[in-house]
């Protein structure tokens, strides 16, 4: 997908109708588009072109900052999750540069995902071209309109379920939909891209999804949803699927010379490319030493995310995942600097290694940024085998996959259901830091109330969310622009 993404960014300028406050493009236009193949992969390609607005940042930070593993250096607009103190405007987050980080981004970039997706829907059916392209293409549709709107029910709670392109300024004009009916939807949607994707392919497939993967992403939404049987069954499909598994060393699922290899666990990622114009995330640059890092990290990175040491603790050193966190770096001129003199207004700086690009152009990395792996499957077996048959053997056998990989010692057997639960998520938190995942495991949980108070440092020595934190609430300017939208209850 890297290497059709610029294309996209090519696309998302031509079909420009990005929130729901922007005037929509003409039917007459589209009318005359979608007649040809190169007219629906264009199409498809702008649909996850949506992908470069969501993990520039705020796909991941704006989750993973208020949470308990990592945090923004206390900049201007950037503290604003680690404090809790934004608010339905984002005012602190206007800027151009801020903007990005900021969760107005992320409702911003699904919807502008989804609108593209919707066109893809209505028009390729009846477009001149190979009818077996067709009906992947139309599949890819299908699940992008799903992860899209998973995407938002996830951050926003209750949202604006839109299943038809804005042709005209009324359409564009809708309510919000109550989060199990969302769910519903996205259930019918990744039914719909199942019934039509081809199956895992590693020689050919790069960014783009398959039916494994729409599994894969069936699975975790249903876990969201509370919906344990089907989550389970989603699961164990992929699992048997034998499409993926983990590999060995976890180290080489963020090195960019082994991004291919990778695939062999990571089933869906968001591709980045060293390039000009750049395919990538800022996020690459915010995590890693000040200013110049030398050999290990970007060329250029700012010192701007860092983990709470009480993160790094929570690590059994011989755990290999914590190798991923670092509290020293090698600088270019051969020496090491220790933690408390990486930047003097930081003592407590571990430093974040899953997005090291030694041979990044300036700031701009290459690693790729998962969105779903197979050791989340696993994980997601887990916790639904749990919750539904409480702690059995196969609980156990799933998450000791993981903790094998991690070179740890299994967990034995004898913890009751709600201790076994929270070691899964434990186990979650452990693998999956960095990649956007931990706030939602907090919210979803209904736990993030009792853990966040105790994520502090010298730089966050208090830090209080209120329950209206456990979503965001709609931005202000999208409630003014649409007059059949109101606000989330706990924001108003």
């Amino acid at each position: 997908m890297k290497y059709i993404i610029k294309i996209a960014l090519i696309y998302l300028c031509v079909f420009y109708s990005c929130s729901l406050e922007e005037e929509p493009y003409s039917s007459l236009f589209t009318e005359d588009f979608y007649k040809t193949e190169s007219d629906s992969e264009a199409g498809l390609t702008a649909a996850y072109g949506a992908l470069q607005n969501l993990y520039n940042t705020a796909g991941t930070g704006a989750s993973d900052f208020s949470a308990d593993q990592t945090y923004a250096r206390p900049v201007v607009g950037r503290d604003v999750y680690a404090l809790f103190n934004y608010d339905q405007n984002y005012t602190t987050q206007r800027s151009f540069s801020r903007e990005f980080e900021s969760a107005q981004y992320i409702w911003r970039s699904c919807y502008l995902g989804i609108e593209k997706a919707n066109w893809v829907i209505k028009k390729v059916p009846s477009a001149s071209m190979n009818e077996v392209r067709k009906t992947e293409i139309i599949g890819e549709a299908y699940f992008l309109r799903a992860f899209y709107h998973w995407f938002l029910t996830k951050n926003f709670g209750d949202v604006i379920l839109k299943l038809e392109p804005s042709d005209n300024q009324q359409s564009a004009y809708v309510e919000k939909s109550k989060k199990e009916i969302v769910y519903k939807q996205i259930f019918s949607d990744l039914d719909n891209a199942i019934e039509r994707l081809p199956h895992y392919d590693i020689s050919v497939q790069k960014g783009r999804v398959s039916k494994e993967v729409a599994i894969g992403l069936y699975s975790k939404a249903a876990l969201y949803a509370e919906e344990w049987t089907v989550a389970l069954e989603k699961a164990k499909m992929v699992i048997s699927s034998g499409a993926y598994q983990l590999i060995d060393d976890v180290s080489k699922l963020y090195k960019v010379e082994t991004e291919d290899f990778a695939r062999t666990e990571i089933m869906w990622a968001f591709e980045c490319e060293t390039s000009v114009p750049s395919i990538g995330s800022q996020i690459h640059s915010l995590f890693g030493p000040r200013s110049s890092s030398g050999p290990n990290y970007l060329r250029t990175s700012w010192g701007s995310a860092l983990a709470y040491q009480s993160f790094f603790d929570s690590f059994n050193p011989l755990d290999d995942r914590r190798k991923l966190l670092d509290t020293s770096y090698l600088h270019k001129d051969g020496h090491n600097v220790a933690q408390k003199d990486i930047d003097p207004a930081i003592k407590e700086a571990v430093l974040l290694k899953k997005y090291q690009d030694p041979n990044s152009l300036g700031s701009i990395g290459a690693n790729n940024i998962p969105i779903l792996r197979f050791a989340d499957v696993l994980l997601i077996a887990a916790e639904a085998e749990c919750r539904l048959n409480g702690p059995t053997n196969l609980c156990y056998d799933y998450i000791n996959q993981i903790r094998k990989r991690a070179r740890l010692e299994v967990l034995e057997m004898g913890h009751t259901k709600e201790e076994l639960i929270d070691a899964i998520l434990q186990e979650r938190s452990w693998e999956f830091f960095g990649e956007g995942d931990r706030w939602y495991d907090l919210t979803r949980t209904n736990t993030f109330l009792e853990v966040i108070p105790h994520a502090v440092n010298s730089i966050y020595p208090v830090r209080q969310p209120k329950p209206k934190h456990r979503y965001f609430p709609i931005p202000l300017e999208e409630i003014n622009a649409n007059p059949k939208l109101v606000q989330n209850e706990d924001w108003r």
